[in-house]
C-alpha cells in the first residue's frame, strides 16, 4: 500500500466510504484567511506502534516524527513520584513478572470497582522501579516491539519534561507534553493524590502558565474542576464509548459519559475544561459489520460549545481498523490507516490521538498543506 496519496484519492475514498467530506468543517477553527487550521498529532504514549509505550526512547522517536505533543499516563510510585505508565498495574508492561525480588509483591487490588491482579507502581519505591525494564503490552499484534524488550526504564513525568525541553532546543520547535492523570480516585483514595503533584511539577517547570504548550486530561471529572482552579493549562475531558467516570461512580452520581456528551452535558464541560478527548467510535461510528458509518453530530456540538475534540486512538494495525479499511485478516499487519484519518479530517476534529505519529502527520500534510 503506498505512502502517500494525492488529496482528491483520499477524498474519493471517503465518498466511498460514505462519509460526508465537509460535513462539520465549517464549525471547525480557522485561520485569519478562512482556511481551516490544521489538527494536532498526538503521540499517544510516544510513538507506540514502534517503540514500548511510555518510554523516553518511545516519546522521542514521536517527537522526532513529528508529533506536536507527547502523553505520559501518570501514575504514581509508593513514595509519591509521578511516573509514566498505562496504568498502576505493571505486570504487563514490565518485566516485574521476571523478578523473583519482587514475587511477594503480587497483589490483589479492587481498581476502579474491578479486582485486579498484579504489581503496583504504589509498592514500588521509584528506585525500586528503576530497576524495572518496560516490555511491549501487546505483543501479539506488536511483534516487532518486542526486541526494544528490556532495554528502557520505567520513566518519571519530570524525566518526560526534561526531554520535551531538550528536543525542543534540538528540533527547533515546541514539543508540548499532553499529560493523563490515572485513576485519581483510586490514588487519592490510597493517600498518593495526582492532583497536587501534577500542578507541584509544572510549576516547577515554569508550565503553569497560558501560553504553555501542555494539556491535561483525565477519564474523571471532579479533578479536572479541582485542577481548573489550580492550573493556567488548557484541561481536556476524555470520555469512554460506554460507563462513566468512576468518580461519578464512587459518589452515585447517575450520570454517564454519554450525558457529558449532549449538548447540555457538553456546555457543562466546557465551564472547566478547553476540549474533549472522545473515544473515535464517538466522532465516527461503525455499522454492523465493522465499517466506517456516518459521522455522529458530536464535533459539531462540540464546537457549538466552544470545545475542541482529540479523538482516539489511532492505529496502524488491522486489529484496530474499520473493517474495510484492513489489508487482511491478520491483526499485526497494517491496514488504511491514512484512509481512517482523511475520514476523521474530515468529519472536522481538531487533534488525533495516534501510535503511529508519522502516517499521522503525513496524513496531515497532505489534507493541510497550507501548515
Amino acid at each position: 500500500m503506498p505512502a502517500t496519496r494525492t488529496i482528491g484519492v483520499a477524498v474519493s475514498a471517503l465518498a466511498l466510504l460514505g462519509v460526508a467530506t465537509m460535513s462539520t468543517a465549517s464549525a471547525t477553527p480557522e485561520h485569519g484567511d478562512g482556511h481551516r487550521a490544521a489538527p494536532l498529532v498526538l503521540g499517544h504514549r510516544g510513538a507506540s506502534g514502534y517503540r514500548p509505550e511510555h518510554t523516553l526512547a518511545s516519546y522521542e522517536l514521536a517527537a522526532r516524527m513529528g508529533a506536536d505533543y507527547i502523553e505520559p499516563d501518570l501514575v504514581s510510585t509508593k513514595d509519591g513520584v509521578l511516573v509514566a505508565r498505562h496504568e498502576p498495574e505493571i505486570g504487563g508492561t514490565t518485566d516485574v513478572a521476571k523478578r523473583p525480588e519482587f514475587a511477594a509483591r503480587k497483589a490483589t487490588k479492587v481498581l476502579d470497582g474491578v479486582s485486579v491482579t498484579g504489581w503496583w507502581t504504589e509498592d514500588f519505591t521509584l528506585a525500586e522501579l528503576k530497576t524495572l525494564r518496560a516490555v511491549e503490552r501487546i505483543p501479539d499484534v506488536r511483534q516487532r516491539n518486542t526486541i526494544y524488550n528490556g532495554r528502557f526504564q520505567v520513566p518519571t513525568f519530570q524525566e518526560v519534561i526534561d526531554l520535551s525541553k531538550r528536543l525542543s532546543r534540538e528540533l527547533g520547535r515546541e514539543v508540548g507534553i499532553y499529560p493523563e492523570t490515572k485513576h485519581p480516585t483510586y490514588f487519592r483514595k490510597i493517600g498518593l493524590d495526582l492532583n497536587p503533584k501534577v500542578v507541584e511539577a509544572l510549576e516547577r517547570n515554569g508550565l503553569n502558565r497560558r501560553g504553555a504548550k501542555v494539556f491535561v486530561q483525565s477519564f474523571e471529572v471532579g479533578n479536572l474542576v479541582e485542577l481548573s482552579r489550580k492550573l493556567r493549562v488548557p484541561l481536556i475531558q476524555l470520555t469512554s464509548a460506554s460507563g462513566a467516570p468512576y468518580d461519578f461512580v464512587a459518589s452515585g452520581d447517575k450520570r454517564t459519559y454519554a450525558d457529558l456528551l449532549t449538548p447540555a452535558g457538553l456546555r457543562g464541560v466546557a465551564k472547566y475544561a478547553y476540549g474533549i478527548g472522545p473515544a473515535k467510535d464517538q466522532v465516527i461510528p461503525r455499522d454492523a459489520a465493522g465499517n466506517l458509518a456516518q459521522p455522529t453530530a458530536l464535533v459539531g456540538d462540540a464546537h457549538a460549545a466552544g470545545l475542541k475534540v482529540h479523538p482516539y486512538t489511532f492505529r496502524a494495525e488491522n486489529a484496530f481498523l474499520p473493517a474495510n479499511l484492513r489489508s487482511s485478516a491478520v491483526p499485526a499487519e497494517y491496514g488504511d490507516l491514512f484512509g481512517e484519518l482523511s475520514a476523521f479530517w474530515a468529519a472536522g476534529v481538531d487533534g488525533v490521538f495516534s501510535d503511529n505519529p508519522d502516517i499521522a502527520v503525513a496524513s496531515r500534510a497532505e489534507t493541510f498543506p497550507r501548515r
